[in-house]
């Protein structure tokens, strides 16, 4: 099954890295650079299974997008990305910075492959 990944992260150039990666994992990419934006592209696109954020962002932080995002779809695997903040909520967590092979496996282990 291939899965749409909507990634959020404030920071272009980590967001153009991620993306990449993500596509070469065969995931169809959307991303967005603030979780306002990214609570708008989840609406707009019901194919989104899979959301990664940031955490520490501007305005909405990663904790918060988080959870709007699940109340609107409940069924959404969502994965965290860090360099310094702790994990909080159960939810998987990456820190940065990773690799292509970290990120392929936290991927594989909660979501499935793309």
């Amino acid at each position: 099954m291939s899965h749409t990944v909507l990634i959020v992260d404030d920071d272009p150039a980590v967001l153009e890295v991620v993306v990449a990666m993500l596509e070469e994992l065969g995931c169809e990419v959307i991303s967005a650079p603030s979780g306002a934006d990214a609570l708008d592209r989840l609406r707009q696109n019901q194919k989104i299974s899979i959301l990664i954020t940031d955490i520490n962002m501007p305005g909405m932080d990663g904790h918060e997008l988080a959870e709007l995002a699940r109340r609107r779809k409940p069924e959404l695997k969502i994965l965290q990305l860090s360099g310094r903040e702790p994990r909080r909520g159960g939810l998987p967590m990456i820190r940065k910075p990773f690799s292509f092979e970290e990120l392929a496996d936290i991927l594989q282990r909660t979501a499935g492959v793309c």
